[in-house]
C-alpha cells in the first residue's frame, strides 16, 4: 500500500509516517519510481506506535516494541526490553500520582484553613 493508504488505515497523517520513518521506526519499501510502499507488517508497527504514543511513551521508549514486532512476536510488549520500558513508565506514573496526591492534600489543607478563618 502507498503512504496515503497506510495513513488512512492507521488513522494518522502521511507527515507523521515520514516522521516515524526519519526516526527509524517505520521502514517502507520503495517502488521503481521512488514511492513509499508498505506491507501489513508496517501497518501493525504504525498502530503499535500510535497506541504507545497515546499512553505517553516517547519515540525512544517505543523502539523496543517495534523491534519486538519485527522479530515476529504477536505483540510489541512480548519482549523483555519492552517489559522493562513498561515497568519504568509505570513507576514514573506512580511517582506523578504520589506528587499529585501531596499537592491535593496541601490544597485541601489550605482550603480548610481558608474556610475556617474567613474574614468578616
Amino acid at each position: 500500500m502507498l503512504i496515503g493508504e497506510l495513513a488512512e488505515q492507521a488513522g494518522t497523517s502521511t507527515r507523521m509516517l515520514r516522521y516515524y520513518e526519519a526516526h527509524g521506526l517505520v521502514r517502507p519499501e520503495r517502488t521503481a519510481n521512488g514511492y513509499r510502499c508498505y506491507d501489513e507488517a508496517e501497518l501493525r508497527v504504525v498502530r503499535e506506535i500510535r497506541g504507545l504514543l497515546a499512553v505517553g511513551l516517547g519515540l525512544d521508549d517505543i523502539r523496543p516494541f517495534v523491534a519486538c514486532l519485527r522479530a515476529g512476536n504477536p505483540s510489541g510488549d512480548a519482549c523483555p526490553d519492552s517489559v522493562a520500558v513498561l515497568r519504568r513508565k509505570l513507576a514514573e506514573v506512580d511517582d506523578y500520582i504520589d506528587q499529585l496526591g501531596a499537592v491535593r492534600r496541601q490544597l485541601q489543607t489550605q482550603l480548610a484553613h481558608a474556610i475556617t478563618v474567613r474574614p468578616r
